[in-house]
């Protein structure tokens, strides 16, 4: 009996004490919204501004997917939309992140004072705006940074001349669309967060 009162009164203090809580983080995407307490979000296709041809289609998509998985707001036409998301990928470099040299006991055929590269990393950066329609007014603003490495296409003793430039560029295709899928998941949480 007493055990029981005493966990009621501890429970109910416990309550109380919550409730009191000032704190305006909580669990979840209950509270996520769109800057300003909007519903509707138009996303046009992002601007890019490399060389790298069609990959504006990566992050437009994948950022359209967060948003429609989360249900934060909809995904509706400029016409309709109260804000609008404008996207830019403004930089991608590819960098030889490791190599390897002939007369490394690994590289057995190679012609002398050959150097073939075994790793590339992609560096990308991307900006990502919400706009109200209304007044034009930038709601929130942010920049998004992302670094991810991948092999070189591998070259065996019998095609030492030769390499294979399709698997190269799908290679850097695949690598662009999961850093696509992972910087939007990152962009849509620091959208939408309401602390």
């Amino acid at each position: 009996m007493i055990q029981s009162g005493f966990f009621r009164l501890a429970l109910s203090a416990l309550i109380a004490i919550g409730s009191l809580s000032g704190c305006a983080y909580r669990l979840g995407d209950a509270d996520r919204q769109i800057p300003g307490g909007y519903r509707t979000i138009a996303i046009p296709m992002f601007q890019n501004k490399t060389m790298e041809a069609g990959i504006e289609t990566y992050f437009t998509n994948a950022v359209v997917r967060e948003f429609e998985r989360g249900r934060v707001g909809r995904v509706v036409s400029k016409d309709e939309a109260q804000t609008t998301l404008e996207g830019s990928i403004d930089s991608i470099t590819y960098r030889v992140s490791s190599q390897i040299e002939s007369g490394d006991p690994a590289t057995l055929g190679l012609p002398r004072n050959t150097i073939l590269n075994t790793n590339y990393q992609i560096v990308l950066i991307t900006t990502i705006r919400v706009r109200r329609n209304s007044d034009q007014k930038v709601l929130w603003e942010g920049s998004f940074n992302g670094e991810r490495s991948y092999l070189a296409p591998r070259i065996g003793a019998e095609g030492v001349n030769t390499a294979n430039s399709l698997y190269n560029q799908s290679a850097r295709n695949q690598n662009i669309s999961a850093m696509a899928a992972d910087l939007m998941v990152e962009a849509h949480n620091r959208i939408t967060e309401n602390f």
